[in-house]
């Protein structure tokens, strides 16, 4: 059995008395899903190995062939230099109790420094930890959910605390415009557009009178930079103006060779979206 070396920063995962193969192969999905690569199994109830454990990961097998057994919660964490306790339910014990955003922020605070080691405990699925291993720990996660129903599944425990420990370092965008292969056009580009685009409406009588000319633009112009388009996008719209003017009869009249020339610039990248 290969075992993948244990990443220092991350939390260890520490299941106490699970009791399906299945469950903790789910565990295991949800630990790699966030970059969470070490788990240890305090007397697992069905054994271990578990193929069914390994059925279940969705392909976490680094995870799950680097788990490593031990008899006692104790000794678990033996080597821990902080330690969390998830529980949903009141103890009657002093201690702190936080979230699983701020201890995942704390725990990726003192990793950073190189100051402790952390680990994170889960019960079983029947009844979870137990007081004395609750005693075990420095720090209460408790998960704020409806006061009416916080049942939580071991995996869907697992993801909450272990997602928010990675969120706590990534740097993702919270909004990314999507552009394929086609960048958002330059303000030049968009400005050539909106500038044609008042000729054309200057031809076509669009303006009841000079007065209301600048405003509109400025509407005009607005729209397009909130819309944010693309290079693409930008091509697309001149052939728009381009077939509209031909379909006048001032377009019919004398503008063909305009539109063409749109039309070309409308057609570039015809392997790009419209």
């Amino acid at each position: 059995m290969s075992e993948t070396p244990p990443d220092r920063e991350s939390p260890v995962i520490v299941l106490v008395s699970p009791q399906l193969g299945e469950n903790i192969g789910m565990v295991a999905r949800a630990m790699l899903n966030c970059g969470v690569t070490e788990l240890r199994l305090v007397n697992p109830r069905d054994g271990w190995p578990s193929e069914k454990a390994r059925d279940a990961s969705s392909g976490a097998l680094s995870v799950i062939d680097g788990a490593r057994v031990f008899t006692s919660t104790a000794e678990a964490i033996a080597d821990l230099t902080r330690v969390y306790a998830t529980t949903a339910r009141p103890r009657e014990m002093v201690g702190r109790v936080l979230t699983p955003r701020a201890a995942g922020v704390e725990m990726r605070a003192e990793a950073t420094a190189g100051e402790r080691r952390a680990g994170i405990l889960f019960g079983g699925e029947r009844s979870g930890l137990g007081n004395e291993d609750v005693s075990l720990a420095d720090t209460i996660i408790t998960v704020p959910l409806n006061p009416d129903f916080t049942s939580l599944n071991l995996a869907q425990a697992v993801l909450l605390v272990t997602y928010e420990w990675f969120t706590a370092a990534d740097r993702t965008e919270p909004e990314r415009l999507e552009t394929n292969l086609s960048g958002i056009a330059g303000k030049g580009d968009l400005d050539n557009f909106v500038t044609r685009l008042g000729h054309v409406l200057d031809r076509g009588g669009f303006f009841r009178s000079p007065d209301m000319r600048p405003s509109v633009m400025r509407n005009i112009r607005n729209l397009f930079q909130r819309a944010r388009p693309t290079e693409q996008e930008i091509r697309t719209l001149h052939g728009i103006v381009a077939a509209a003017r031909r379909a006048g009869p001032e377009g019919r009249a004398g503008a063909v060779d305009d539109g063409q020339q749109d039309e070309r610039a409308a057609g570039r990248g015809a392997a790009g979206e419209v």
